[in-house]
Formats: structure tokens, sequence, C-alpha cells
């Protein structure tokens, strides 16, 4: 729709609000103007007529006088209404324009109704919430673009130094080395653009199986178990044998994610611990790790697509990792949170059994 095609129905709709309005007041006015002449006909009510004012007259006067009061509140209700439409199909407009600063503002006498209020802070709230992932959209694409090439730059580098020859056999094994671990970090992050891009676009589960969580948890302690052991780590598994129905696969997306971060932020020489519970017929599992603690201010974006709320650690991973855990455990009809504080950290996922 162009500006004209929005200009016309705006003015369309003013005129249809004023309209009725028009129409409404105008009855209303009529009604009493014809009761209050009928009764003082009827001698119920007592009007005094002087000099050659006559009744037709008096009916004229009363109908123009309701025909310019009417006129008057149909003009002021239909500001009053359309203003605020108005101003809100012109926020939504700059919002859909990408403009993200973009913030509703009603202005008054509707501004203090709690239903306005209660519009108006969705809104701002809504359009902060893009903002903030859009720059973190901005700041991940250009993190990611560097994170992407060093390991090409690094594979390129080493790849033509084994062209060349003239190395020692230590030598070719130690580019080898190092052209494999690049590659591994490559395929990493590929592998986490790809399973967050399908997850998004999943709403439902594919087929549930019962199955042993405990066994699936300990599985992936030991697939990380070269990460944890360079840095002395110390697994805890405080469980029983607990069975849940659910998607195998994708829960284990879930515990490799959280495991991988307790690894990651933990400090060395020290344990991680993982534990499972039965409350309530849900299934809770804690994942804790002695380390730094997570800021107050980031813990309400830590499941954002894209943030690392430890810059320093951010070419360790791509900020996608919790934003699947959240995804994945919503469509299993489940929550997950996180408390951090003390020199401790710890995410407990809840799953209906």
């Amino acid at each position: 729709m162009n500006k004209k095609t929005e200009r016309q129905s705006r003015i369309a709709l003013t005129l249809l609000l004023a309209g009725v309005t028009f129409a409404v007041e105008l009855l209303f006015l009529l009604l009493i103007a014809a009761v209050v002449i009928t009764l003082s006909g009827t001698g119920v009510l007592k009007l005094e007529i002087t000099g050659a004012i006559n009744r037709p007259l008096l009916i004229a006067l009363f109908v123009l006088f309701c025909l310019i009061v009417g006129a008057g509140i149909s003009f002021l209700l239909s500001r009053i209404l359309t203003g605020p439409i108005n101003k809100t199909i012109n926020t939504i407009n700059r919002l859909a324009e990408g403009d993200y600063k973009a913030r509703l503002a009603i202005g008054k006498p509707l501004s203090s109704h709690p239903t306005m209020i209660e519009i108006t802070d969705s809104f701002n709230q809504m359009a902060a919430r893009l903002d903030k992932t859009e720059i973190l959209r901005t700041d991940f694409v250009n993190n990611f673009s560097h994170e992407f090439k060093t390991p090409i730059v690094s594979i390129m580098g080493f790849a033509k130094l084994l062209k060349r020859g003239n190395l020692t056999p230590e030598e070719q094994q130690e580019y080898i080395d190092v052209i494999e671990e690049e590659s591994g970090r490559l395929s990493n992050m590929a592998a986490g653009i790809l399973q967050l891009s399908k997850i998004e676009t999943q709403n439902v589960l594919g087929p549930k199986r019962r199955y042993n969580l405990s066994e699936q948890l300990r599985n992936c302690v030991l697939l990380l178990e070269k990460k944890w052991t360079e840095k002395g780590l110390e697994p805890e598994l405080v469980f029983d044998e607990y069975e849940i129905e659910a998607d195998e696969d994708l829960l284990k997306q879930v515990w490799l994610n959280l495991i991988d971060n307790a690894v990651k932020f933990s400090e060395q020489n020290c344990a991680f611990r993982i534990s499972i519970e039965n409350k309530d017929n849900k299934i809770q599992v804690h994942v804790a790790n002695t380390g730094p603690d997570i800021p107050a201010q980031s813990l309400p974006y830590i499941f954002d697509k894209f943030y690392q709320a430890d810059e320093s650690h951010s070419g360790k991973g791509t900020g996608i990792g919790l934003a699947v855990v959240k995804r994945i455990v919503r469509l299993h009809g489940g929550e997950v949170g996180v408390q951090s504080g003390g020199g401790k950290t710890e995410f407990t996922v809840t799953i209906p059994q």
C-alpha cells in the first residue's frame, strides 16, 4: 500500500468514526428534543414562549442546536479515537522498516487508561527485544565471519607448507594436527548454525520413545571426556536410574550443550556436578559448575540467540548453544532456568515425565 492510499484509508476511517459518532449524538439529542417538546405540548412541562416564537420555530432551533452540538462532539471524539490509531500505525511502520529504536507513545487523555498502558508497554517491550536481537545478530555476523575466516586461513597456510615439502616427520605431524583441529572448529560452527536453523523451524516433536535418561547423561559426559580431562575436572554424577519419554536425539543436544558450557566455564582442577530429581511428576536435571558468575544484567538474555555473556570466551563458541537448549526444552513442554552467584552457576531443565 502506497503513501497516498494509506492517507486516503486513514481519512476514510476518520470520517467513518466521525459519522457514526455524529449519528449517535444527533439521534440522542433529537430524542431529548422530541421528549421536551412533547411534554411541553401536553402541559406536563411548561415552557414560556414569548414574542413570535412558535412551535415550528422552536423545533427548528432544537434541530439546529442538535446539529451543532453533535458535530462538535463527533469531531472531538473522532480526534481522540483516531489519534492513537494513527500513532500506532506510524510506529508499527517504522518498526517494519527496520527502525528498532521506534517506541510507541500515546498522548492524553487515553495514555492513562490501563488498556492503552498495556498496549504501549507490550509494543515497546517487543521493539526493545527486536532492537537487542538485531544488535546481537550484527555482532554475531561480524564475530562469526572473523571466527570462520581464521581457521580457513590456518588450513590454507599449513596446507601450502605441507605441499612445499622439505619438512621433518615431526613438522608434518604438527601441521596435520593443526589442520585437523581447525577443520573440526569449522565443522562445529557450521553444524551449530544448521542445527539452530532446523530447530527454529520445527513446531512439533518427532516420534518419542521411552529410554534411560541417566544412561544418556553418562554417555554425554564420556563424549566430552577429552575437554574436561584437559582442565583437570572431575564429574560428579549424583542420580539414580530415571526413564523419560522424549525425543532422545534432541535431548542429547541439550545435555551436550549444557555439559560443554559447564566444562568451558569451570575453573581448573574443580568438579562439575550433574544431578536428577523427580518433582511433581516432572524430571529436573541440574548441571552445575564452579567458576565466574554470570553477570546479573546478562541473565535475562542468556538464552537469546548469538548472546555471549563472557566476551573473553567468545572465540570458543557461537552464542547459539543455549538458544538451541531453550527451543528443544520448549518443544518438550518443559522449562530451562539458570542461577548464578557465589562462584557457582547451575542450569536446571524441567521436563514432564
